[in-house]
């Protein structure tokens, strides 16, 4: 290409379409951006690192993989009930959390084996999405130069909220695609335009995520109201604006309201989790965040480029912009950036609602609110010497004040130069170009400066955060060989609805069954039942994320009492260094299990709150058997001493990590009882953390692994150690890898006789057939069947039940199970799912869609008598001096 072509391209005054042209060279910067940035961290699919970080390999991925089945027609379950998970979980909340973005169906391109790649490109559209209605929205607010709202649109889906935060937590890229869309509408509104198209922007953001459109929604209101007061309109004009803008808010939230609200009924009803307050962050870190490369979990994700931060640093001495602009958007962003700060207001960002894990996930607010203004400075004209000065040394105040944050790690330092460098020098240019004409040989060099070193600039930050997540959140491999294996082995013995097949004890995700399909007690969501977690929990089973990743049990009893009839076990996982390879593969039992519905004698109403402190004893009390012997133990550390009894939140006898003598002389941590020879030995230690193995006789039996990390991550789950020997004398090695405790009672013995006896009981007075539809559980029973029928199924709020042909009812409670009665006459019962909050839900969008239909008629008849278009704009867009230079 010779250069008079070149400076032809970049020298396009007036595109056709500006607005098309600078969403398009927005999106392509954005994508371009990433692709470089993962390539240069090697992440997948451009290298070897996988992009699995914390929850993305647990939840979202996953669930994406479950959609990917949903419209394939390949799931346990639909749109109501997903039965593979959590023993059968509602999954409207989930499908609303998770998977409702309209990008989400696109997984139905991709092999089911591809997923990863699948939810990536998901991920890269969806940013490239938000740099295009950013720069839509900056042409709208302002006229100016098509390739700088292209520019600043990418600097703003590139943020520092982007590429650390919500890249790997996909569905809050739908907030920062909402947030300009919405100020879109907000723009709408002010001119009587688009009314129905607005309702429609507004729905579709709160049913993509209302996470975060709840926070975009706060944030565009907050610049309407600057827009309105800038404007200076009549009181009664503003307040008709101000009006028309809410009608629209609330008629697309009323449309979302279906989903909206199953969506927090879900989060009612689930487990209140284990999570700690706001404590807002030194002034320093969040003035690092500011600036590129750096990084940390728990601060504000401010980033939005250097020369989009110079021109909004700029802005309040720029001479060429209004006053009241100026000062309007300085005061609102410093507004905004200090409730972040403040506790209250964080807890109204958040929807009243403590987040688990990062605390400031409004922060893209923040940084749509600096790019804004960042446009501002520029669409008045290029800012002269004293502005950029001005703002050269505000940065360099913020850079000194930064210093002092641990966050900016030594290697920010020269990309901060550059970047301020090709930032200043491409605004000095092209303000040269401006001030003198059309002088084309400036405008070329300041383009590509400005674009040159954001390019760079975003590509290093998002590399960096890449990298750095690494240290600081566990990963997950993506689909291999692994996935493969257990998808075949589960497909092999899988029997739904007959009986489950759990994916078994060695995860390799949160969310195992959405992946590799079956159907378990592991489950990992925001709307993790609080029922099913107390449940498992006084079971023995172990969890993670604050009690709302719950984890499976290779437990005998378990398995009888949810009818799992067979258990996938895999090596541990080799992706992780928790536990060292066992030299086993995957492998499958099968254990005959009664039917899903079961019928037991008794008509006691019991609930969760029933279960005992001993997991054992709460087993028995779902089986209906007593089946354990829960024998006095011996615990001695590695000197043969009598351990010291822990006074903390950890109850048990402390038992600590082995000295070196005491390793090299292969001394460890023991627990001695008796139990009756042949019986099946198990271990129940929630916070201890390591292994434990028999030794003596039964030494070549299982190595049960445990992680425990209360209260603050995980406590562990009850594992098998195999057969007690023929002494009885049962003596565990403990091999703790931290210190830990052993509760009293943790051993416990199961008679496998008494075990079959119980089965079998079970079996013969069960369901004869069980057929599962989505939402709808049917079972025949024998005749005569009195006492309780109890499906194995975690009984949550909104299942309704009927015995034969009763009229349906609130489902009864069996220890967290679903109860119905029986009196002897029915020979069948029947129970469906209706999801908490949709009844209500479809009542308020039915009433939305009516109201919208009523507004749009009474203005077309009011538009048809009054022979006019359409109401005059309350507001039209400020276009002093607009830049010379395109």
């Amino acid at each position: 290409m010779g250069e008079r072509q070149l400076l032809a391209l970049l020298r396009i005054p007036h595109p056709t379409r500006p607005k098309g042209a600078a969403a398009l060279f927005a999106a392509l910067l954005t994508v371009t951006t990433l692709c470089a940035a993962d390539a240069v961290a090697r992440s997948h699919p451009f290298g070897p690192r996988t992009r699995n970080v914390n929850d993305l390999g647990n939840q979202y991925i996953p669930f994406h993989a479950h959609l990917w089945d949903l419209l394939h027609g390949r799931a346990d379950g639909g749109l109501l009930v997903n039965w593979q998970s959590g023993l059968g979980a509602s999954f409207l909340p989930d499908l609303g959390t998770y998977v409702t973005s309209p990008f989400a169906p696109l997984v139905a391109l991709f092999p089911r084996d591809e997923i990863d790649l699948a939810v990536y490109v998901i991920v890269l559209l969806k940013t490239a999405c938000a740099g295009a209605a950013m720069a839509v929205l900056l042409l709208a607010l302002r006229p100016g130069r098509w390739w700088a709202a292209g520019l600043l649109g990418a600097a703003y889906a590139l943020c520092g909220w982007s590429v650390a935060d919500a890249s790997y937590n996909v569905m809050w890229l739908d907030g920062l695609i909402a947030l300009p869309l919405l100020c879109l509408v907000g723009e709408w509104t002010l001119a009587g335009r688009h009314r129905l198209l607005g309702v429609l922007v507004v729905t579709t953001a709160w049913i993509a995520n209302f996470y975060t459109a709840y926070m975009a929604t706060i944030g565009a209101g907050l610049v309407l109201l600057l827009r309105l007061l800038l404007a200076e309109l009549p009181r009664r004009q503003a307040l008709r604006a101000a009006a028309r803008a809410g009608v629209t808010v609330g008629l697309g939230v009323g449309l979302a309201a279906p989903l909206v609200t199953v969506i927090y009924f879900g989060s009612k009803h689930a487990s209140p989790g284990r999570f700690q307050g706001f404590a807002p962050v030194a002034t320093e870190d969040v003035l690092a965040r500011l600036l590129p490369t750096t990084y940390s979990f728990s601060t504000p994700a401010l980033y939005v480029g250097t020369t989009a931060l110079l021109l909004a640093l700029a802005l309040p001495f720029h001479r060429a912009v209004p006053r009241r602009v100026r000062t309007g958007w300085t005061v609102l962003i410093l507004a905004v950036a200090l409730s972040m700060q403040w506790a209250p207001a964080q807890l109204a960002w958040h929807a009243f609602t403590t987040p688990q894990g990062s605390s400031y996930r409004e922060a893209f607010v923040v940084c749509g609110l600096l790019v804004i203004a960042a446009w501002h400075a520029l669409s008045y004209g290029p800012p002269g010497p004293r502005a950029l000065g001005a703002a050269g040394a505000l940065l360099a105040l913020i850079a000194a004040v930064a210093s002092g944050s641990g966050i900016v790690r030594s290697f920010a330092w020269p990309i901060l130069l550059v970047a301020v460098v090709g930032g200043l020098g491409g605004l000095v240019l092209l303000g040269r170009a401006s001030s003198g004409g059309r002088r084309t040989a400036p405008a070329v060099l300041a383009v590509l400066l400005l674009v040159g070193t954001q390019f760079g600039e975003a590509a290093a930050n998002s590399a960096v955060a890449t990298r750095l997540r690494f240290g600081h959140m566990d990963d997950y491999a993506p689909w291999g060989t692994r996935q493969d294996q257990q998808a075949e082995a589960i497909g092999d013995a899988d029997g739904w609805p007959r009986y489950r097949t759990d994916p078994g004890r060695e995860q390799t995700v949160g969310n195992d069954p959405l992946v590799v399909g079956g159907q378990g007690t592991q489950y990992y969501s925001s709307h993790t039942s609080d029922v099913l977690s107390s449940l498992l929990t006084a079971l023995g089973d172990g969890w993670t994320s604050r009690g709302r990743n719950l984890q499976t049990m290779d437990n005998a009893v378990t398995d009888s009492v949810f009818s799992i009839g067979a258990r996938v076990h895999s090596p541990p996982d080799p992706h992780q260094n928790w536990f060292p390879q066992d030299g086993t593969g995957v492998t499958v039992s099968r254990r005959d299990v009664p039917p899903l519905v079961t019928v037991r004698p008794t008509t006691t109403r019991t609930g969760v709150a029933d279960l005992g402190p001993s997991p054992y004893r709460n087993q028995e009390l779902l089986l209906g058997t007593r089946v354990y012997t829960v024998p006095p133990i011996t615990v001695r550390t590695t000197t043969g001493k009598a351990p010291h009894r822990s006074e903390d939140s950890r109850p048990g006898l402390r038992v600590g990590v082995p000295g070196p003598k005491a390793r090299a002389a292969g001394r460890t941590p023991t627990i001695t009882a008796t139990c009756p020879a042949g019986s099946e030995a198990y271990l129940w230690a929630p916070h201890f953390s390591g292994t434990a193995r028999q030794a003596g006789d039964s030494a070549g039996g299982p190595t049960g692994r445990f992680r425990a990390d209360y209260p603050v991550r995980r406590i562990a789950a009850m594992q098998p150690l195999g057969t007690v020997p023929a002494s009885g004398r049962l003596r565990i090695e403990l091999s703790p890898d931290r210190t830990g405790t052993v509760p009293d009672g943790a051993v416990g013995c199961l008679d496998t006789a008494k075990l079959r006896t119980a089965v079998e009981r079970l079996k013969d007075t069960g369901a004869t057939d069980v057929t599962v539809s989505d939402g709808t559980v049917r079972a025949e029973l024998p005749a005569g069947s009195t006492g309780t029928a109890v499906l194995a199924a975690p009984r949550t709020a909104g299942w309704r039940c009927a015995a034969g042909d009763a009229p349906a009812r609130p489902a009864g409670e069996y220890y967290g199970l679903i109860a119905v009665p029986l009196d002897g006459s029915a020979t069948s019962v029947t129970c469906t799912f209706h999801p908490p909050g949709l009844r209500l839900g479809s009542a308020v969008g039915g009433a939305s869609l009516l109201a919208l239909i009523l507004i749009g008629a009474f203005t077309a008849i009011r538009r048809r008598r009054a022979g006019s278009p359409s109401e005059p704009p309350a507001v039209t867009r400020q276009s002093e001096a607009p830049a010379a230079v395109h």
